[in-house]
């Protein structure tokens, strides 16, 4: 009989040489007795068996059973599958042929470490071929709870990381109330869960051939729910939400001019794209707050200067240019221009800029191209350098100009405060990489100037309608896309008021302040 005291420990010198065979019977030189296991030959085999395991030698635990290859594969996945560093194994009193032991082990996955504690026990027969007293391999060996049908243990990630995700004033943020953040939220809990202290709960479990969670066996870390903050506010979140259903193929950001922080960001499409940030397509006419800036730095213009708004006009002699609606103001100034958004007279203006002015002054002032690392992935516009028909086609924010609602958002802030503030929807603290830094700020009298043509639109221009009733320091600009392809133009708008600036594009909305404009404006006002 095996005492209580009689325990296999990690290491096995001392216990005398054992014959192994080359095949994986249990085999044996000679042929073993016939009739019952002996009481002896119950300890002997149990205490061998026991302490080979403890000791990492799979083979020879292995061919003290009636099934080596079996029991070899489920030894090995023992401790590599569930991730054992060390056992210890203590045999109890036997009962007759069963033998009962106590497993110690000690798990260690990923950093965290646990002693798990169980008894199992084994049975010993003889051999029906060689004679040799075995031990009866099933999987209940390694566990009770193990089975033929799940025979295999395992240790990982029972329940993914738990990242309850708030927002600027720690009100939860989730995919059922604010459907269209489903992609930030994913994004931004994958990227931070660690900076929340946030763990998975791990376990160790009984496995079928999936190998995934089935019957728990011992729990390693419970794990630890973390939160994580985040620049956006709720109620405009909301509002954004609510703005955005209303239409098919909308997409809106609004942020603070004064710190860069996004406060909302929603789109009327429910894919794992996020087209509000990753989106690259024409801005239209919103650029022309760009091409503005450029063309009042350069000194070439003011915005009372006369600058005529013909139906049509070419570049070069190049492509022909023309209006929305063919419309014409041959008495027009720079402003009035600009609040009609009349494209003619700016492509007439593209000869008093070089061709990389245009470029230069996006990145250099409104940080369009540069790297930006706002907390999720975006897409942070492309200007490129270019003469002929491409720099009169962006001039209006065609041809290869690229951006999308947070872009154009940030062009608006820029415009407003004078100074580019890179966009984050995080903590700054959070955020390893180095945030993108404009070279320079615009020139207080292009922003004095500048702004008074935004408010010019936004009040009896093309933005007129969209913006009516918003009181403040307001600000808009419209625009209307032309894209490859599609009948109808993407609709475009962006403005500011006060401490917050918005853009939303509608795709084959049309006039961008019949279809983008409103989105905008119910965004705005969300705050008074």
């Amino acid at each position: 009989m095996l005492g209580v005291t009689a325990v296999a420990v990690v290491g096995v010198a001392g216990l005398g040489a054992y014959n192994l065979y080359t095949g994986l019977t249990g085999g044996n030189e000679s042929p073993g007795h016939d009739g019952p296991v002996t009481a002896s030959e119950v300890r002997t085999t149990a205490h061998d068996f026991l302490a080979a395991w403890a000791d990492r030698n799979d083979l020879r635990a292995s061919q003290l059973t009636n099934d080596a290859a079996a029991a070899a594969a489920a030894l090995s996945g023992y401790r590599k599958d569930g991730h054992v560093s060390k056992l210890t194994l203590k045999a109890g009193r036997a009962q007759g042929t069963q033998v009962p032991f106590d497993v110690t082990a000690d798990i260690s996955y990923q950093g965290t470490r646990s002693t798990w504690t169980y008894a199992s026990e084994l049975t010993v027969v003889r051999g029906r071929t060689t004679g040799r007293p075995l031990v009866d391999w099933t999987p209940a060996v390694l566990h009770p709870k193990l089975t033929a049908e799940r025979p295999a243990l395992r240790t990982g990630l029972a329940e993914t990381v738990s990242v309850k995700v708030v927002d600027r004033d720690g009100q939860e943020l989730t995919e059922d109330h604010y459907p269209s953040l489903g992609p930030v939220l994913t994004q931004l809990r994958k990227r931070y869960s660690a900076a929340t202290g946030a763990s998975g709960r791990i376990e160790v479990w009984a496995a079928g051939a999936s190998g995934k969670p089935a019957t728990t066996l011992h729990v390693v870390s419970k794990g630890k729910r973390g939160t994580l903050h985040t620049t956006l506010d709720a109620r405009v979140q909301s509002r954004a939400e609510e703005a955005v259903a209303k239409r098919t193929g909308a997409s809106v950001v609004a942020l603070k001019p004064s710190t860069g922080e996004v406060l909302a960001v929603a789109n009327s499409d429910r894919t794992e794209f996020n087209p509000a940030f990753q989106g690259a397509t024409a801005p239209g006419s919103t650029f022309k707050i760009v091409t503005s800036a450029a063309l009042l730095e350069s000194g070439e213009v003011t915005p009372g200067r006369a600058v005529p708004c013909p139906k049509t006009i070419s570049y070069q002699q190049g492509m022909t240019f023309h209006n929305v609606e063919d419309s014409e103001n041959p008495a027009a100034t720079f402003a009035q221009d600009f609040a009609a958004s009349c494209n003619t007279a700016f492509v007439s203006l593209a000869g008093d800029l070089s061709d990389g002015a245009v470029a230069d002054e996006a990145r250099e002032v409104f940080g369009i191209g540069l790297s930006w690392h706002v907390g999720v992935e975006t897409f942070d516009g492309s200007v490129p350098t270019g003469g002929g028909d491409d720099k009169a086609a962006a001039l209006i924010g065609q041809g290869k100009v690229q951006m999308n609602p947070l872009t154009v958002a940030s062009v608006a802030a820029t415009a407003q405060t004078g100074t580019f503030r890179q966009p984050v929807i995080v903590p700054r603290s959070l955020i390893s990489e180095k945030k993108a830094t404009a070279e320079r700020s615009l020139s207080p009298a292009a922003v004095q100037q500048l702004k008074s043509m935004m408010r010019l639109t936004a009040t009896s221009g093309t933005a007129a309608r969209a913006m009516a009733g918003l009181t403040g320091d307001v600000g808009a600009k419209t625009g209307s896309a032309e894209i490859d392809g599609q009948p109808t133009t993407n609709a475009w708008f962006t403005a500011y008021r006060n401490d917050m600036a918005a853009a939303a594009v509608v795709t084959q909305g049309g006039h961008g302040g019949d279809a983008a404009g409103p989105v905008v404006r119910d965004v705005l006002a969300s705050h008074g």
